[in-house]
């Protein structure tokens, strides 16, 4: 349990930088990490139409309250747009605008890659594999431990 204790601890640790660190990448963008991870989920080809509100909160992993503040910011800056879905008038569809996407490829993008390289220094392609791998493995037990425990990863309340 000691070493498990430490994996747990670092990767504590890892997320509070990348929070820290990635904010500081792209804050002359007016961006936070938060941000980023939000225009890059809606840069996907898969959601070329948008995304609905609990779509993207269960892609992202956090609850719809969790979410909604965020971009509710995003739209006030002009990044994201927040409309109806034409199908389902209570669901809320969100795109990223023009000038969001301006910012995400030509601003923000070029500073993200980066900081990849600074955090990624060091690491081989076999060990960025390898990082991914066993970050994924981690993350579908965490999501049977969600699971188990009634929780709400998909993004609902």
């Amino acid at each position: 349990m000691e070493l498990a204790n430490r994996v747990f601890f670092r990767l504590y640790q890892c997320a509070n930088m990348l929070h820290k660190t990635g904010t500081k990448a792209v804050e002359a963008e007016g961006l936070t990490t938060q941000q980023w991870a939000v225009l890059g989920a809606l840069s996907r080809e898969q959601a070329d139409g948008g995304m609905s509100v609990g779509d993207l909160a269960r892609y992202l992993m956090v609850s719809r309250q969790n979410l909604s503040g965020l971009l509710s910011r995003m739209e006030r800056d002009g990044h994201v747009s927040i409309v109806p879905d034409g199908r389902d008038r209570r669901a809320r569809n969100i795109t990223m605008t023009e000038s969001g996407r301006q910012v995400w490829l030509k601003e923000a993008q070029p500073k993200i890659y980066s900081y990849y390289e600074q955090a990624l220094d060091g690491f081989s392609v076999n060990d960025i594999t390898h990082t991914l791998h066993y970050l994924l493995k981690m993350l579908e037990n965490m999501q049977r431990v969600d699971e188990m425990q009634g929780g709400a990863v998909d993004g609902g309340e």
